[in-house]
């Protein structure tokens, strides 16, 4: 994916470099393998929550990750060599953008196209992590259920357990990351390491909490994509708790859905201040932008007027430890809007 910036006259786009604090945080999470228990107690199964139901578990040697966020997660605890590989579509960008590239050079890209079943059991993968209708698909044919009876474990991002049939799962999306951590911690049996990486997280999650603003919150629209109908962010995905935990407020919050299609006449009443574009491969932020300020739907919106746009990175945007990068950057971007 090619992150453009706008051309001139350039709107209120903030793209600042991951601040110190996430470069730090990515050379401790990756400086040096989680040991795994080689002794009996690996092999052992042990039992772990996936979305609503309690499934065992025996310890990974040939994960799949499905997405950044996936792999992400994988990384960050150490797991490296405990990834087989990963599936990763045009929507994403590029891995060499990731805290975690030198982690991604060592494993194998299996895929540019949507996860599926013939994939995981060519390359005999012992488990499979993704997100429910987020590489996991009835449509598809490859679900956690399919993956059981072919004797290959798999794990959902809790984040996305919200709707999964017959074992749903309702969690604020940052706790579900750090629940993410610690299951797969308990998974691969370096629940030490998930502590010390959930900490980390939340002790940022904190820093940005307590100098964000009480009162007045500027309200915040997502445009994700669509022209006729906008699809945009609800209640049940990262950018929501990334808006609230800066001290602005999606104008969408009330909508108990992940992400979702709405119309054009509620982004109009609601008159967000701030647009926050997710940027991803196959629809570039400054497209989007462009669009934006030409619709004659949107371009007296008072943050189209002002200039007033963010870019949201993809894998800042779904379940994954890059969520908090863009909590501090849209953090950082409100502090820096006159008020």
């Amino acid at each position: 994916m090619n992150r453009e910036r706008p051309m001139s006259p350039r709107p209120a786009v903030r793209r600042p470099a991951l601040l110190a604090s996430a470069l730090t945080a990515a050379v401790l999470l990756t400086g040096c393998g989680a040991d795994i228990e080689t002794d009996t107690k690996a092999d052992a199964e042990v039992k772990v929550r996936r979305c609503g139901e309690s499934v065992p578990y025996t310890v990974p040697e040939r994960a799949v990750a499905y997405e950044g966020g996936s792999a992400d997660k994988l990384f960050s605890l150490g797991l490296t060599d405990h990834v087989l590989g990963y599936v990763m579509p045009p929507a994403n960008p590029p891995v060499s953008e990731s805290p975690w590239a030198a982690e991604y050079a060592k494993v194998k890209m299996l895929s540019d196209d949507l996860l599926n079943k013939e994939l995981v059991v060519s390359h005999k993968s012992d488990l499979v992590v993704a997100g429910w209708n987020s590489g996991f698909s009835d449509q598809r044919g490859i679900t956690p259920e399919i993956l059981d009876r072919l004797g290959i474990q798999s794990f959902m991002h809790t984040e996305s357990c919200f709707n999964y049939p017959g074992f749903p799962e309702k969690t604020a999306p940052f706790d579900g990351l750090y629940t993410d951590l610690e299951r797969l911690g308990r998974i691969f049996r370096v629940e030490d390491r998930a502590t010390d990486v959930v900490g980390a997280l939340k002790e940022r999650v904190d820093k940005v909490s307590s100098a964000a603003p009480k009162t007045d919150p500027l309200p915040v629209f997502l445009y994700d994509s669509g022209t006729d109908q906008p699809f945009t962010a609800g209640s049940q995905v990262p950018p929501n708790d990334i808006i609230r935990t800066a001290g602005a407020r999606n104008i969408f919050d009330g909508l108990d859905e992940r992400w979702t299609q709405v119309n054009w006449e509620a982004v109009t009443r609601a008159a967000p201040e701030v647009i926050i574009i997710l940027d991803y491969g196959d629809q570039p932020a400054k497209e989007k932008i462009d669009f934006l300020r030409k619709s004659p739907r949107t371009s007296e919106l008072p943050a189209v007027r002002k200039n007033q746009f963010f870019v949201l990175d993809y894998n800042e945007g779904i379940s994954g430890p890059r969520n908090i990068d863009g909590l501090e950057k849209f953090a950082s971007y409100l502090t820096s809007l006159k008020r």
